[in-house]
């Protein structure tokens, strides 16, 4: 007779510790319970990733269910075991009935994520009990701590468990009891325990595993050949001594007058299944943990490969009950050498936690990377290629993230990932595109009513986050038919406002005032004069309608908009920082404004989302790889973060400096994005770069390629990335936050706050208020004074800069300057001019001649616009800066309605500001104030520079 077949006469059940789709739909499984009467069948994420990763079977499965739409990794993954579990349920259905509900069953397990989670461990049981639908169902939960309450509750609801990782005799009576209790609590709540079925599953092989190891230890230390001898005959004998004394405890458990009141009521004993029952080593029987645990009302789940041996060379015998005095002895005999089984027990538990968290990792890769094939291309393609030490610190990095399970904990906002200070508080930013989806009428409600209201221009009124991203969108999408031109002012330069105001009509303008907190200066005297400008053209009754306002609940911005009837309120989301906003209604709106289809937009966003979410590990995470990389290269210098971005999608360089700049730059430490350089011969490079270069799948250029193809065989590191199209840009703002989370997270910083951009407002409250009650701003004296330009420093700056051969000329005093710049250094150029065409070209030959000649990262930067961008890391970040502020005399001031501070007077308070923290924190900085034309006076500010630099 089939040795398998006859365990049956043994009262033991024999379950198959294998599942993969194509064994169901060949008929395999059928075979094996026709033929050696197989009762149940066991899943784990090993078995699973096996089977999903390690063959094509589940590529048709993966894309058909990726046809109906996409969805995250972990939903991909659940979709396809629930199926699996239910045509292997199917299967199996006979025998449940046959057997009268006594077996027959199917386990699925609980993510083993949540092994110590005991109301997500009661969530998920009760989500997969219901998506799978069979009563042959057994939801597999560990017997941890926390598993166990979740144990009794799931049966107190009437849910079959399978309690896993099982080791110890006390745990299992702590198991038994739970379900016991589970049982009592259904019954009093009117419950049928006849449909309640449960196994404990007791590991085996591990065990010995350990045990074995633990004595040969042992052995080796020893030196009376006797005790070795004892020591040697305890090898292979513990996990069944173990085993057999766990079954006394089930007798007695299942037994008495308790148990007899259950039974009464339909109660069915919690049986004890025999896991991990394939024989690891080599030296004993590859039978040995099903031959020695053959006992009434037991089960044995078995690897395929046990199975066949089993039923090749198998003895069945009652073999559970016998010796047990020997067994007792086995474990007195342990206890004797000083090994302690609990301590043994207990650890195997937190390994076995983390084993099968291991293999749920090596699963939900294996679908990612299925997801990624099929999606071919819908979702922004990213390669990394890194240098030698780069590349071990990144794999060292994503070990240590995948272990520590860190991209869950951001996902459920654990600041312990960061400085373990507030930073949950600030994650809505991950939430922002699906919230932003439940919205989508709002929006498009809202386009609609743009369109009818003819507007032909819309201009944001905003700093910092509250622009950056909308001038993105500005600038990589076309004018929408039908909708307004999209503008962006983020400046108190008089001219640049008076260059914003000629390129619109006011009469036909909607004015989007984008303001968190309500109470930044520079929307609040731009919304102050375009409101004033606005009343003059169309009349003060009519004005408000022309006028929306993006704005936090409760601001003193939604205050104002109240009053003076603006045609919309929308409220951003407080656990959203500014610069984290672009998919919130800080950048969403203007983007309805213009005619954008959000919808499109939005769904490439939420697939960069469940690329990058909580489910998939950080090897296939383009988004945490992304951050690994920018932290580690970090941490190894390579500080400066290059970022070049095709003609296309030009502008998202912008948006991503103050992403990068103002997140990480604090503490003295922090990354200092470079944009807007283009790239050069390697040469022209130190040892402190990164590159990320990105691009539309549209723009080829061979001449920019081979550029990237020489920094890489220099030996430096270079990402690439290739976005489908422009309308992709939404996954790049997702893939650029979680990656700035994450480098924050490598680098030990908080990158959610900005302690140093509030230190430069208060400075400039401080002129400001002054000029209120004065009539003029405090009065400086320069260190040197010429007929084109004034030089301003504080007085360690300018000791420093005479030492080094300043004198009676502004090409000396820049020569001194520049003379201080060291490898590694950024040379940094902080205009506060108009930004425009030519002012932007003038200040990239100054930064490309610096470049060039230094061999230093340059940026090339207008403010106040920077203030609210940068200008964090250039106070906080690493004192490797070198300044030139750049400031001028306005050819015209613009009064700003309601206030005695004129624009002009506004942002020279504000350089100022600036410029006092930069030098109160010690930084190299030198301001240089340009005389007469500006024009003019930049062209000789080149000149001298070139000079200086000779």
């Amino acid at each position: 007779m089939n040795p398998v077949k006859a365990l049956e006469k043994h009262g033991q059940a024999i379950w198959l510790d294998f599942l993969a789709r194509g064994f169901i739909a060949k008929g395999d499984l059928k075979k094996l319970i026709e033929t050696d009467g197989v009762k149940g069948v066991t899943s784990n994420p090993s078995i699973f990733e096996k089977a999903i990763g390690a063959s094509d079977e589940y590529d048709g499965a993966i894309g058909e269910a990726l046809k109906k739409g996409d969805r995250s990794v972990g939903d991909l993954y659940e979709t396809l075991a629930v199926e699996d579990i239910q045509n292997a349920a199917d299967v199996l259905r006979p025998v449940y009935d046959k057997l009268e509900h006594r077996d027959g069953f199917v386990s699925l397990e609980v993510s083993p994520y949540l092994a110590l989670d005991t109301k997500g461990t009661l969530a998920e049981a009760e989500r997969l009990w219901r998506a799978v639908n069979r009563e042959n169902l057994m939801i597999k939960v560990p017997a941890t701590r926390e598993g166990l309450p979740a144990i009794k509750q799931l049966v107190s609801k009437g849910i079959s468990v399978n309690v896993t990782l099982l080791f110890s005799q006390k745990v299992y009576v702590q198991v038994a009891e739970a379900y016991i209790a589970g049982l009592e609590a259904l019954i009093a709540s009117g419950g049928d325990p006849a449909h309640v079925a449960s196994v404990a599953s007791f590991f085996i092989s591990r065990i010995d595993s350990a045990v074995d190891a633990a004595l040969d230890d042992k052995i080796a230390k020893a030196n009376d050949p006797s005790e070795k001898e004892r020591l040697e005959e305890l090898k292979g004998k513990v996990a069944i001594a173990n085993a057999k004394l766990a079954y006394q405890d089930y007798k007695r458990l299942f037994s008495g007058d308790r148990w007899a009141k259950l039974e009464a009521c339909g109660a069915k004993p919690q049986r004890l299944l025999w896991a991990s029952t394939g024989t690891k080593n080599k030296a004993y029987s590859d039978v040995m943990y099903i031959e020695e645990l053959i006992g009434q009302n037991t089960v044995n789940t078995v690897p395929p490969a046990t199975l066949d041996a089993f039923r090749d060379h198998g003895e069945p015998r009652n073999s559970l009950e016998k010796d047990l005095d020997e067994a007792r002895a086995v474990i007195k005999g342990l206890a004797s050498t000083g090994v302690s089984l609990d301590a043994i027990t207990d650890k195997l538990v937190t390994e076995g936690v983390q084993l099968f968290a291991d293999a749920f990792d090596k699963l939900l890769g294996a679908v990612a990377f299925k997801r990624e094939t099929v999606l071919a291309g819908r979702v922004g393609k990213q390669t990394l290629s890194l240098p030698g030490e780069l590349a071990n610190s990144v794999k060292q990095h994503t070990e240590v993230w995948r272990s520590a399970g860190k991209i869950r904990k951001i996902w459920s906002r654990d600041e312990s990932v960061w400085t373990d200070h507030d930073e949950g508080k600030w994650l809505g930013w991950l939430h922002a595109p699906s919230v932003a989806k439940t919205k989508l009428t709002e929006y498009q409600d809202f386009a609609k009513w743009v369109k009818s209201q003819g507007f032909t221009d819309a201009v944001v009124l905003g700093m910092g986050g509250s622009s950056l991203g909308p001038e993105v969108i500005a600038e990589t999408f076309p004018p929408q038919d039908g909708f307004p031109k999209l503008h962006v002012l983020d400046s108190t330069d008089p001219a640049q406002v008076r260059a914003l105001e000629a390129c619109v009509k006011l009469a036909s303008t909607l004015f989007i005032v984008s303001s968190k907190s309500g109470g930044t200066t520079e929307p609040n005297v731009m919304k102050a004069y375009f409101f004033a400008r606005v009343t003059e053209a169309i009349g003060a009754d009519q004005a408000g309608r022309h006028f929306v306002a993006v704005t936090d609940p409760g601001s003193s911005m939604e205050k104002v908009a109240t009053e003076q009837k603006f045609a919309k309120i929308f409220h951003g989301d407080p656990t959203i920082g500014g610069r984290y906003s672009v998919l919130s209604p800080f950048g969403l709106v203007p983007a309805a404004a213009a005619g954008i289809d959000l919808a499109k937009l939005l769904d490439s966003a939420l697939a960069m989302v469940r690329s990058c979410g909580t489910d998939v590990p950080p090897q296939q995470n383009p988004a945490v790889q992304l951050g690994l990389v920018m932290g580690c290269a970090g941490l190894e210098g390579r500080d400066k973060v290059t970022i070049t971005s095709s003609k296309a999608i030009a502008d998202f360089g912008a948006w991503a400096e103050q992403l990068i700049a103002e997140s990480t730059g604090k503490e003295g430490k922090g990354l200092i994005p470079i944009d807007g350089e283009p790239l050069a011969d390697p040469s022209a490079y130190g040892n402190d770069r990164l590159f990320i270069d990105l691009r539309t799948e549209a723009e080829t250029d061979a001449a920019h390629e081979a550029k990237l193809a020489a920094l890489e065989a220099a030996g430096h590191p270079v990402v690439r990335i290739v976005l489908k199209s422009t309308e992709a840009i939404g996954q790049e703002f997702f893939r650029f936050e979680l990656a700035t989370a994450v480098a924050g997270a490598v680098l030990g910083i908080n990158p959610f706050d900005q302690p140093d951009v509030e230190s430069a407002k208060i400075k400039t409250r401080e002129l400001t208020a002054a000029f209120e009650k004065s009539g003029a701003l405090p009065a400086e004296t320069p260190a040197l004074s010429t007929a084109e330009a004034d030089l301003y420093t504080d007085a360690g700056n300018a000791a420093a800069l005479r030492k080094a051969g300043a004198d009676g000329t502004v090409a000396s005093w820049l020569k001194a300057h520049l003379s201080r710049v060291s490898a590694g250094d950024y040379v940094a150029l902080l205009a506060y001019i108009e930004r425009n065409a030519a002012h932007i070209e003038a200040l990239q030959d100054i930064r490309l001649k610096v470049r060039d000649q230094r061999k230093v990262a340059t940026c090339a930067e207008f403010g106040p616009r920077f203030l609210h961008s940068t200008g964090q890391a250039y106070k906080g970040g690493p004192d490797s800066g070198v300044f030139l502020q750049i400031t001028a005399d306005d050819a015209a001031d613009l009064p700003v309605p309601g206030q005695s501070a004129s624009f002009g007077v506004i942002k020279a308070a504000q350089a100022r500001g600036d410029f006092d923290v930069l030098t109160e924190r010690g930084r190299r900085a030198l301001r240089v104030h340009l005389k007469g034309d500006l024009g003019a006076g930049l062209k000789s500010l080149g000149t001298a520079i070139k000079q200086a630099l000779e």
